[in-house]
């Protein structure tokens, strides 16, 4: 008998030495793959792909996973509260995300596909944060909590009112946790036109590296990273892990040539949440040039209300003039014309840049509520920047005029008319906006931006040098003045100086360079 418990504790012990670590706790993950968002111009390559290839690679090691691709923000909660309910004390919790991501009030936001952003706070009520996922995770007792977001990339809203940083803030995440973005804070990567992303690559490559830890793996994977983008993409990594941890733990036995699930089956296993359908692809925006792409007949620097009173029409001609007589108070003139009543003008035909933008679902919907209210502000100014980030400029400089004319200290609409007349060139009234958004609001960095950005078109280098200068003790990661006052400086002499200023903008915002000459400015 002794022998036989002797054998058994044996055999237990040796189960229990080879057992890979946490295997008492269950592997979650959640992966998303945002790609079609109709504020974009063309949907993403990379999210679906990448997305597809981690959960492959996350359910041969073992974890329980659930993938969602172009979620809405209903669809990302409901995916998020399905992960919570299964994690128990002790579980790893991971989750991957790839789409866009915005950071606001230092902290990182993931970006469902129906978000409708125009303002900061509109980021915080669409956009699912970073750190209260973490949180809620961490409350429900998961041990070892992952997060590996790709999403620094150039999105479509922030520059549409010029006034968000660019990539993703540091998070504040709760002991026990590593999380990786795939590049350095505040920056963002440009599309390296492949099918899959250059961050997910090098990941997928050392996750299946077996016995590394996971600090180690993601180490690895931020050097494979910047060696292969020669330095121009450096991921971030964050690491409160308070216990080893392995995507392929020792002796884990792992299937060969075992097929994992397509994506259509687990996907059917998150919540039902239709995906939505694919907008209408809107044409792409024209070459901004320093002048107006499309001349329109009404003058920007003075819009015409939407509603205006027409004149009355011409009096017929007045009849053969009589004889004069000796009796000229005798003399039977014309009854005068009855008077007309004023009328409504008829609206203008339609602009061809209009009719092409037309069926955008965006300004579809803002025109619609316009149509029901034209004295809705708000709509008027968020179609002006749908308009703006299209690239129809002197629509969008319309819209803003009408929702000034609403709403006079509108200090937002203001900026933007200023970058709008500045990228078309109409740069004395450009002046006039900009200065008065600062009188409204002094020390508003994206307004020193915008106002930058006109004196350097107008070549009033110095007075451009001052307004980047002010802008970048407010921001000094705002890469529109920092690139600004490098061409500048190397514009007043300043070579040297211009040129560090150029690298660093660069070495931040890789698309800095093409934005610049769109706006006409190289």
């Amino acid at each position: 008998m002794k022998i036989r418990l002797a054998l058994l504790a044996s055999l237990i012990f040796a189960i229990v030495s080879n057992a890979p670590a946490h295997a008492a706790g269950e592997r979650f993950a959640l992966v998303i793959g945002n790609a079609k968002y109709p504020d974009a111009d063309a949907p993403l390559k990379e999210p679906i792909n990448d997305a597809r290839q981690v959960a492959d690679e996350l359910k041969r090691d073992g974890f329980n996973v659930e993938v969602g691709e172009n979620l809405t923000g209903d669809g990302m909660r409901r995916a998020f509260e399905k992960l919570y309910g299964k994690i128990k004390q002790g579980s790893v919790a991971l989750i991957f995300f790839s789409g866009y991501g915005i950071q606001s009030n230092r902290q990182s936001y993931m970006i469902p596909v129906d978000a409708q952003i125009w303002a900061e706070p509109d980021v915080r009520r669409d956009g699912i944060s970073l750190e209260t996922v973490l949180g809620e995770i961490n409350s429900r007792g998961a041990g070892v909590k992952i997060a590996l977001i790709d999403a620094s990339r150039r999105n479509p809203f922030e520059r549409r009112f010029r006034s968000f940083s660019a990539g993703l803030a540091p998070v504040i995440a709760p002991n026990g946790t590593l999380v990786m973005y795939s590049a350095a804070l505040s920056s963002v990567i440009s599309d390296n036109g492949s099918d899959r992303s250059l961050f997910v690559q090098e990941l997928l490559k050392e996750i299946r590296t077996p016995d590394l830890m996971a600090e180690e793996t993601l180490n690895r994977t931020r050097v494979g990273v910047t060696r292969a983008s020669r330095q121009e993409q450096v991921p971030w990594i964050s690491s409160s892990l308070a216990e080893d941890f392995s995507f392929i733990p020792g002796g884990a036995a792992r299937p060969s040539g075992a097929t994992p699930p397509g994506p259509s089956q687990t996907q059917a296993n998150l919540a039902p949440t239709p995906a939505p359908p694919a907008p209408p692809a809107p044409p792409a925006p024209p070459p901004v040039q320093s002048t107006a792409p499309t001349p329109t007949p009404t003058p920007t620097a003075a819009p015409t209300p939407a509603k205006t009173t027409a004149a009355p029409p011409a009096p017929p001609p007045a009849p053969p003039t009589p004889q004069p007589s000796s009796k000229p108070a005798d003399i039977a003139l014309p009854p005068p014309p009855p008077p007309v009543p004023p009328v409504l003008q008829p609206s203008p035909a339609p602009t061809k840049e209009a009719l092409a933008l037309a069926d955008d679902p965006t300004i579809k919907g803002l025109t619609g509520k316009l149509e029901l209210n034209p004295d809705d502000a708000a709509a008027l100014y968020r179609r002006g920047q749908v308009y703006a980030s299209k690239g129809a400029y002197d629509l969008a400089i319309k819209d803003f005029s009408n929702s000034l004319r609403l709403n006079p200290k509108d200090v937002e609409a203001y900026n933007n008319r200023c970058w709008a007349r500045t990228v078309i060139g109409d740069l004395q009234a450009a002046l006039k906006d900009c200065n008065e958004a600062l009188r409204l609001r002094p020390n508003f960095v994206d307004a020193l931006d915008s106002r930058g950005l006109m004196n350097l078109k107008s070549g009033q280098n110095k007075n451009a040098i001052a307004d980047f200068d002010a802008a970048l003790k407010i921001n000094p990661r705002l890469t529109s003045s920092l690139y600004g006052r490098g061409l500048a400086k190397k514009r007043n002499g300043s070579t040297a100086e211009g040129d560090l200023d150029i690298a660093n903008a660069k070495a931040m915002d890789p698309n800095i360079v093409k934005e610049f000459a769109e706006y006409g400015v190289q």
